[in-house]
């Protein structure tokens, strides 16, 4: 088996020694992941938006390990205001509400003051034939 790790691009990745996401065999560990804009460098004051940019990051990540949302098996979630677990649950529920990973949440500060919310998600490639039906391992 080999490691293979996904960038984001961004210079902090190199600077504090971490990866967007690892690949190691049929697993992808996508590392905690906020709501920057990395194209536009930019991030959205507004809670339910910096959730679905999240998503569209832990997207890119796992699309370039061959995998999607719809195989994450763990997620943990990390929201810097309780208050907030409202808007940001409901976004989690338009992502997940099929796949159901196991979860958890936790509210505590970001190294961003901008930054409201973190996830990170754990999946599990499956095997899918070349029309990208799943097929029984």
């Amino acid at each position: 088996m080999t490691r293979r790790l996904i960038s984001s691009g961004s210079e902090l990745e190199t600077r504090y020694g971490y990866s967007r996401a690892v690949v190691e065999g049929d697993w992808v560990f996508v590392a905690g992941t906020t709501g920057f804009d990395y194209a536009a460098g930019t991030i959205s004051g507004d809670v339910a938006e910096q959730t679905r940019q999240t998503f569209r990051n832990i997207e890119g990540a796992l699309t370039e390990a061959g995998a999607s949302l719809s195989d994450v098996v763990r997620a943990r979630y990390i929201v810097t205001r309780a208050q907030d677990w409202e808007m940001v649950g409901a976004v989690i529920g338009e992502h997940f509400a099929d796949t159901r990973p196991a979860a958890t949440a936790i509210i505590a500060a970001l190294i961003d003051p901008r930054m409201k919310v973190e996830i990170e998600v754990t999946a599990k490639k499956r095997h899918r034939d070349n029309r990208g039906d799943e097929q029984e391992d």
